[in-house]
């Protein structure tokens, strides 16, 4: 069991990173034009803030046997801080602003989490506070391509929802999910559970959709408000932001 636990812990760990990845494209882009354009810098702020209460919950003295969990974490935690700041640096004056307020909330957030998880709490309190912080926010990070899924029905085209992110949510989320199946850990299990159900109605769109990606798109536009939604450019600029996003 042990073993089998580990090895789906293992293989999290790649699909994981591989999410964690995703999104050099859009910073590619961010970098070269030195604007961060419409892009919005707030899912990578939620995304950072997810990975230090995971990180923190995996440690040994929070949660017994889910090293795991802290590894990756860690790493996605990096990556996401440097994403956060090449946004905050290349971003207008005053959505450079909102992001680093966010970015120094997240941090407080965190920060009182950690305390109060060491010198308020012990054992089964530590597991059960930090527990539920990581549930809601990984449910939230889950939660965020559900305005993609609202455009790929609107549309009825796939083309704002690349398929091998969709395969690697529902990979991640379903790996972890049965981790946390394996180790009997409700804090593990019940979000990636969510993340698993929800890679699955993405991939579901996907096959459903895939003859159309691209077809119906000059058609029927998304709004003005879905692109925000999106990351995308701002209407007269979708034609052009569609060969460069792929996130």
């Amino acid at each position: 069991m042990d073993v089998l636990k580990f090895l789906f812990g293992i293989f999290g760990n790649a699909t994981a990173l591989f999410l964690f990845l995703s999104p050099t494209i859009t910073f590619k882009r961010i970098i070269q034009k030195r604007n961060t354009e419409q892009f919005s810098g707030i899912p990578y702020v939620m995304t950072f803030l997810n990975c230090l209460l995971s990180a923190w919950y995996g440690l040994p003295f929070v949660s017994p046997n889910n090293l795991l969990v802290t590894t990756i974490n860690g790493t996605g935690a990096v990556i996401e801080a440097i994403y956060v700041l090449i946004f905050i640096f290349f971003a207008p004056k005053r959505e450079k602003a909102k992001i680093l307020g966010l970015f120094i909330f997240v941090m407080a957030l965190f920060s009182v989490v950690a305390l109060v998880s060491v010198f308020a709490l012990h054992g089964s309190g530590r597991k059960l506070l930090c527990g539920l912080a990581t549930t809601i926010f990984s449910i939230v990070m889950y939660g965020s391509p559900l305005s993609i899924m609202r455009i790929v029905v609107k549309t009825k085209s796939v083309e704002f929802m690349p398929f091998f992110l969709s395969l690697f949510v529902f990979l991640c989320g379903t790996s972890w999910f049965v981790y946390g199946l394996l180790g009997h850990d409700p804090f593990v299990a019940v979000p990636n559970g969510f993340g698993c159900a929800l890679g699955a109605l993405q991939l579901i769109l996907y096959f459903i959709y895939h003859d159309n990606k691209g077809g119906d798109t000059k058609k029927q536009q998304p709004s003005a408000e879905d692109n925000v939604e999106l990351g995308l450019e701002k209407p007269h600029q979708l034609k052009q932001a569609n060969g460069v996003n792929g996130v």
